[in-house]
């Protein structure tokens, strides 16, 4: 079997019984990556050299009798993300200067023994559900090369779904895990704010991002969550530590559960409606679900105009991030709009920090009626490379919020929420739900998610276009 094909677990499995070297995997990853950066695009940075160096110590430490849960394991983080020796551009244009030190995040992928590839592509400070920008071009859907795979963990998806690494980093802070997990059919999880730490920052995007895996299954997703988690002192969040590991809820069969299904589109001041084929989707996610056992039922959730407190903390954070670049000018002018308009807003984030209280309770009502939500990741299917990508903010703003107006609310609330795969289209592109829940509500979507893959196993599926056979063609 293809090493690309076992999955996180199966590659951690098969180098700890010594069937395989990591030098061999981190080998093979690499020629994937670099055979088809010409067309799927999905990495920014490469380090091949350290890569194979951490490889033969982690074959060392493993000839030794070392056992840890990813040692020599290749995987690919989010060019978001500090790794020491690399620059961080999130996305930019500019001459970035390399990063003294790891993030803490980073520092426990290197603890748990992964060996990091590279660093995947992002659109310009993840502000889109696409990944194109002029520091990198256009980073492809391998589902169809035609479509975006979503952003702005797009690269990181792509490269999983393409079978070049098994599993990789995202951050999510409006649906940015599971927007591209739904058009490239993975499973992606936003955990509870502060599950992943943030540091050496207190939090990310005042509090609206997280850190969360993006993988082919449940298990793998679990497992990585599990690598990744844990709070250090810095961090403003710190929720309380899970019952049982998420790999070990994961296989879990959950309790009959009552479900809330969800098609309402949150108020977010532009229209947005949803396709017949994602409300079908969804739908048939529903009767899976009741299938299984589990009571589904409409629900909707009083959002009210949450958008409101998402604008100022958002926007600011652009603004914020636009100082840290080597040279401002550079940017996408709908950035530097969108830095303006933080800067202008910033008298508001208090405010908006203050209401998000109020949120949660107005909407966590409705987990007095349901334990959770289901509800689409997208409005619509992926789209075609360039679609959303338009010349204004005002423009662009309207197409993503088209696309995808469901999924940034559980950023505000820093509540847990996790993609699903949900079929396909008659085309043949992926569409996904997700599961959400109130807080730190990890292990029962964890378990829920591992039952309905189970039952339908959409591991299964795989593109059409694969890394092996673009690595065969070049």
């Amino acid at each position: 079997m293809p090493d690309d094909l076992l999955g996180l677990r199966g590659q951690a499995a098969v180098l700890a019984a010594g069937h395989v070297s990591s030098r061999e995997l981190v080998g093979a990853a690499l020629d994937r990556i670099q055979a088809t950066q010409s067309t799927l695009n999905a990495f920014r940075r490469l380090r091949p050299e350290a890569a194979l160096a951490e490889a033969d110590e982690a074959d060392r430490r493993l000839g030794a009798g070392e056992r840890l849960p990813l040692l020599g394991v290749p995987i690919a983080i989010k060019d978001d993300t500090d790794l020491a020796g690399e620059p961080t551009a999130f996305g930019a244009r500019g001459d970035f200067p390399p990063q003294a030190t790891d993030s803490e995040m980073v520092r426990k992928l290197k603890s748990a023994g992964a060996v990091i590839v590279g660093k995947t592509n992002t659109p310009e400070f993840g502000q889109w559900p696409f990944t194109e920008g002029p520091a990198f071009g256009v980073t492809r859907n391998p589902w169809n090369l035609d479509h975006t795979p979503g952003g702005s963990s797009g690269g990181a998806a792509a490269a999983v779904a393409a079978g070049l690494v098994a599993a990789a980093v995202g951050s999510d802070g409006a649906g940015s895990v599971r927007i591209p997990a739904a058009w490239t059919n993975l499973v992606g999880i936003k955990p509870q704010r502060g599950r992943i730490s943030s540091a050496p920052v207190a939090e990310q995007f005042n509090g609206l991002t997280t850190f969360g895996p993006l993988a082919l299954t449940v298990a793998d997703a679990a497992l990585l969550l599990d690598v990744l988690s844990g709070s250090a002192p810095v961090d403003r969040d710190r929720p309380p530590l899970p019952e049982e590991p998420f790999l070990a809820a994961a296989a879990r069969e959950p309790r009959r559960l009552r479900i809330g299904l969800s098609v309402k589109v949150p108020y977010s001041g532009m229209p947005a409606r949803l396709d017949p084929m994602m409300r079908a989707a969804v739908e048939r996610t529903g009767a899976a679900l009741a299938e299984l056992g589990h009571e589904v039922v409409p629900a909707e959730p009083a959002y009210g105009l949450l958008g409101v407190i998402f604008l100022p903390r958002s926007l600011e954070a652009i603004d914020d991030w636009a100082h840290r670049v080597p040279d401002p000018e550079l940017l996408d002018v709908r950035t530097q709009a969108n830095a303006r308009t933080g800067r202008m807003l910033r008298p508001l984030l208090l405010a908006s920090r203050a209401a998000e209280p109020a949120s949660r309770w107005r909407i966590g009502r409705i987990f007095r009626s349901v334990d959770v939500l289901l509800a689409p990741t997208t409005a619509v299917p992926p789209p075609r490379v360039g679609e959303l990508n338009r010349a204004t903010s005002w423009e662009t703003d309207q197409a993503i919020v088209a696309a995808c107006p469901f999924t940034w609310p559980w950023n505000v609330l820093g509540w847990p929420a996790v993609n699903v795969p949900a079929g396909l289209t008659p085309a043949g592109l992926p569409m996904g739900a997700q599961l959400m829940g109130p807080a730190n509500s990890e292990s029962l979507l964890i378990s829920l998610a591992g039952q309905l893959e189970r039952a339908q196993r959409w591991y299964e599926r795989r593109p059409g276009w694969r890394a092996d056979a673009a690595s065969s063609a070049a």
